[in-house]
């Protein structure tokens, strides 16, 4: 991750990262860890910076983000008074106000949802030659690494895509290593023994000891199926487990995984945008 320098003014402050994901090409910088006491303030501040950067030779912005896509990014700005879950992120309204006022546009948008993790599998058929397993707690950085490597791939083609160091991506993991349950971390490898796909969810501790609701996190192929089969396996898994709701969380709203959730019985609870524009 590169580092962020802070700015600060009356009731707002903010972090520039200058080694940022390009927004269609110009070099761009980002805007993250922003905070703001009023929507007035927090533009006021957010538009100053854009003046700096555009002096300092930036093509381009986006925010709020903490570097990438791997930090934390985007801001709610619609939401059905779901408590927040597990790792999700959180803004009072006038920091989305403030967004709005800064003369930046939204550049792209994203979605949580829910289902009951009762209702039956989709019909997909699962693809030959892959063996499912459990993530194995024993050697969770060995596993970290290997589902670090079919991320790198699997994600290339995402907008706004950057590599994440491996260092950096197993540092993002270790906060929540003890939350984990192996029954809920998916794996398939091929015939070779390679990591064909994953899938990452986990308890919703934020309700309690005994959470009623679990997170599927993300999930990733190299082989087509594979994604599919292993969401049908969570879900079974999740019901037998006694979760009564299953949270989709997180995703770009044009992304297969937003599509697979609303064939699936995913309702939309919360959305997120992110900001960006020309200099």
């Amino acid at each position: 991750m590169s580092a962020a320098e802070i700015v600060t003014s009356d009731g707002a402050s903010l972090a520039i990262y200058r080694e940022a994901p390009s927004l269609d090409g110009p070099r761009t910088a980002a805007i993250g860890q922003f905070q703001c006491d009023s929507a007035d303030a927090g533009a006021a501040l957010i538009r100053a910076v854009l003046v700096q950067l555009k002096a300092d030779g930036f093509g381009a912005v986006l925010g709020p983000m903490d570097g990438n896509t791997w930090g934390k990014h985007r801001l709610v700005v619609e939401s059905d008074g779901r408590p927040a879950f597990l790792m999700e992120p959180s803004n009072p309204t006038h920091h989305v106000a403030a967004f709005e006022a800064s003369g930046l546009a939204i550049v792209s948008r994203y979605v949580s949802a829910v289902r009951p993790a009762d209702i039956p599998a989709s019909g997909s058929a699962a693809p030959a030659g892959l063996r499912l397993r459990l993530f194995d707690a024993a050697r969770a950085e060995a596993e970290l690494t290997r589902i670090h490597a079919l991320s790198l791939k699997a994600f290339a083609t995402n907008h706004f895509y950057q590599p994440i160091a491996l260092e950096d991506f197993l540092a993002s993991y270790r906060p929540v290593l003890g939350a984990i349950d192996p029954e809920l971390v998916l794996l398939a490898d091929d015939d070779a023994g390679n990591l064909a796909a994953f899938l990452f969810a986990l308890p919703n501790y934020v309700e309690g000891a005994k959470p009623t609701s679990v997170i599927l996190k993300t999930y990733a192929s190299r082989v087509k199926g594979a994604g599919s089969m292993l969401a049908n396996e969570f879900h079974a898994r999740a019901k037998a487990r006694g979760f009564s709701d299953v949270i989709h969380a997180l995703m770009h709203e044009s992304n297969l995984s937003a599509l697979h959730s609303d064939k699936t019985g995913g309702k939309v609870f919360r959305r997120y945008a992110l900001w960006g524009g020309r200099l």
